[in-house]
């Protein structure tokens, strides 16, 4: 087994999409015609986000992110992190954590997409 893909439940895929471009470079890899689901090139393993109108359609209701009480987050990694932040920053992502050096030498920053999701921008491990 491996790692295919994470999606990400959002009210409108295209501007999701949009805003990882400009947030952090991502291109996407994939867009279905009608802008339900969509896929970003973002290494072995994609993310790719579904509307929440294609979820109700097959009768299930996503819960929304909560900024406050995160349950996980996108780990996107960079060699430089204050540059990544400043961009991401820049493109409407909200600030969580200022760059900061880990224990185990690794430096680590977190944003807020405009849906809610963390995203971690962190130097490569090893």
């Amino acid at each position: 087994m491996q790692l295919g893909y994470t999606i990400l439940y959002v009210p409108d895929v295209r501007r999701s999409v949009a805003f990882y471009g400009q947030a952090f470079g991502l291109a996407p890899s994939f867009v279905d015609e009608a802008g339900d689901f969509a896929t970003l090139a973002t290494g072995s393993t994609a993310l790719a986000f579904c509307a929440h109108s294609l979820l109700a359609s097959q009768g299930k209701t996503p819960g929304a992110p909560d900024r406050m009480r995160p349950c996980f987050e996108i780990a996107l990694t960079t060699e430089d992190v204050p540059a990544a932040l400043e961009r991401a920053v820049s493109a409407g992502a909200q600030l969580i954590q200022a760059p900061e050096e880990m224990p185990w030498g690794q430096t680590v920053a977190y944003v807020a997409d405009p849906d809610g999701f963390w995203v971690e921008l962190c130097t490569p491990m090893g």
